[in-house]
């Protein structure tokens, strides 16, 4: 099992290459795939099976690169309730990935 603080180093690296796609994929024609995409793609994997919130959530905050604040006022909900959900997210990944 994964500890709390990987999870959420890798989920910051995974929100960095998001919102930086272009510039890695313009890369990778020259260099090759950054080794970024593996996580990307176990993370991916896994996220298939969560929730629907949770998966709206992963999608909304790491792909689309909104924050948690940015999701509350978009979504209607309380700050700490976006943050709650988030908590679940981090802990649905803990107990998925080996």
């Amino acid at each position: 099992m994964l500890e709390l603080s990987v999870i959420r180093e890798d989920l910051k690296e995974i929100r960095y290459y998001y919102s930086h796609r272009d510039i890695f994929e313009k890369a990778s024609k020259h260099i090759g795939e950054h080794a970024c995409i593996e996580k990307i793609n176990k993370y991916n994997n896994v996220v298939r099976f969560a929730p629907a919130r949770l998966y709206e959530l992963y999608v909304s905050m790491y792909l689309e690169n909104n924050t948690l604040e940015s999701l509350a006022d978009k979504e209607g909900y309380s700050y700490v309730h976006i943050q709650r959900i988030h908590g679940q997210l981090v802990k649905f990944f803990q107990e998925k990935l080996v």
